[in-house]
Parts: C-alpha cells; structure tokens; sequence
C-alpha cells in the first residue's frame, strides 16, 4: 500500500550508475549544491554573506528573494488624515492699504448679524454666504440649539436655567466652530437675537467665543414688518406677538450704540445682502469699538 506523505522518492538507478536523469538532490533538499556550483538561473556576482546553518531540528531563516531590495521602514500611510490648522481667537480684519474702498466680498470675514425674531436675519445670512466668492460659512444659532433633540428646553414654555443653559452651550459652540473655519479659511456669518442690555451674555459672549474680529450687524425693520414675518413660521421658531414686539422694543436699544443699522422693512433679501456688503466694508475701513 502506497502513503502520500512527504516529498516523492527518488526513483531507483542501477548499481554503478548516479542518479536518474532529471532527478537532483536540490530537488529533495532545497539549498542544498555542490561546493562552488550555482543554481539554475542565478546570476554570477559577489559572494554572499555566509549564513550560519541552523541548528539540527530548526528550520533555516525564509529565503529573500534576489535582487528586491527590503526596506527597513514600511511605507507610510498618505491616505485619510487631512492636517488642520487649530481653532484660534479671530483678529480684526486689516484696512486696506489703497485708498480704494474694501472688498468684503473677497475677505475672509466673521460677521455676527444681529436682530429680533421675524428680522430675516437667517434668510439673509444664508444668502449673502452663499454669493459670496470665498468659502463661507453659516452658522444659525437656531439651529445648533435644536440639535438637542431630548431634553430641549423651549422657551416658549417659560424662560428658565435650563433653557438659558442650553443658549450659552449653543453660542459657546458656535463660537468653537467658528473659530475653526476661520483658522482653515473659511468666513462665517452667525446670527442670533442679542440684546443690547445684557452685554456680558450677548455681544460679549460672542467677543469671547469668537474672538475680537468678530463684526456685528444689526438687522431691524420695523416692528409690522417683524409681526407679518414671524406670523409665517411654524413649530417653536414661531413666537406670540406680544413676545415679538417685546424683542423689537428691546432691540431698539442698539441706537446709538455704535454698531451698524440695517433697516431692511422696504428691502429684499437681495437687495439686503447688497446693503450688508457696503455696511462690511466700511467696518473694515473702521472697526467698530464694542
């Protein structure tokens, strides 16, 4: 009975002879060759390093094979990680050295536009950022607030610390995010209602999250324009009146306060993204002192 195991036999020769034709003990014993002689297909070049024999019941190292050179290090890995530039506090924009008026459009810029409920502050913002030609950014306070989606503390069910929490998380991580794009490139506008009276957890917030080149903008039409758009939402953006004109009145108190007007009551969205861009460019010109 014949065993498959292990490498074939050599086949039989007759006394006197070698062995068979075709058949050589390399075949049995890898590595194994005459004294001086070469394998079939090995080049003739310099001596190799002779390598120890390993010792009797231990294989031998694995034959490298010749003429690929081994490389000490693998290669590194250039897929995956894009590096980043840090999130820092944003400086105030330069003025421009000609005399020529600045060109927000072509700035990288972070704007805080500023109003009450119904102002069209986000409507304006989302599209004075998107024709713009540099990569902007929009952030909406709005928005950021209502990712808390168990937990979330309404105001319109009574202003209280866990919906003020909530706020001051909100604008904090507006601020981180638009520290980041900023640090990477890319202009922000952000809007929220900010009262002039609270200064420490309004525009103050902002100077401290975002950083001093933050440029704020008020938008304030009157208070029938703010009543006719807010009457026009719908879920937990949409506000009693009585709260609207609340906020309006309150809003009032940025005369004369130093910071830009828009009052966009006659003014589409367009045509308030226009006025917007002129306001920027002279605040360029001359930062406002808040």
């Amino acid at each position: 009975m014949q065993h498959a195991v292990g490498p074939p036999l050599p086949p039989p020769h007759r006394p006197g002879h070698g062995p068979a034709d075709g058949w050589s003990p390399a075949a049995h014993h890898p590595g194994a060759h005459p004294p001086g002689a070469h394998p079939p297909g090995a080049h003739q070049g310099p001596a190799p390093v002779p390598v120890p024999p390993p010792a009797p019941g231990y294989p031998g190292p694995a034959p490298q094979p010749m003429g690929v050179p081994q490389s000490p290090h693998p290669p590194p890995d250039t897929t995956g990680h894009v590096p980043l530039p840090p999130g820092g506090p944003v400086a105030m924009p330069s003025a421009p050295q000609a005399p020529a008026a600045a060109d927000p459009a072509g700035t990288t810029l972070a704007v805080l536009l500023i109003g009450p409920a119904g102002a069209g502050k986000t409507s304006v913002a989302k599209y004075w950022a998107e024709h713009r030609r540099v990569p902007t950014a929009h952030i909406s306070l709005d928005d950021v607030r209502e990712w808390v989606r168990s937990g979330f503390a309404d105001p319109q069910t009574g202003w209280n610390d866990h919906s003020e929490a909530q706020y001051r998380l909100a604008r904090r991580t507006c601020g981180f995010a638009a520290r980041n794009f900023l640090a990477n490139g890319i202009s922000c506008i952000l809007d929220d209602a900010v009262f002039p009276d609270r200064p420490v957890v309004g525009l103050g917030g902002w100077k401290r999250h975002v950083g001093p080149g933050l440029l704020p903008v008020v938008l304030l039409p009157g208070l029938d324009i703010v009543l006719e758009r807010n009457a026009e939402r719908s879920g937990n953006r949409r506000l009693g009146d009585e709260e609207v004109a609340r906020i309006h009145g309150r809003m009032a108190g940025w005369y004369g306060s130093g910071l830009p007007i828009i009052d966009n009551s006659q003014l589409g969205i367009p045509e308030t993204a226009d006025v917007l861009d002129d306001v920027l460019a002279r605040s360029i010109a001359s930062p406002p002192s808040w």
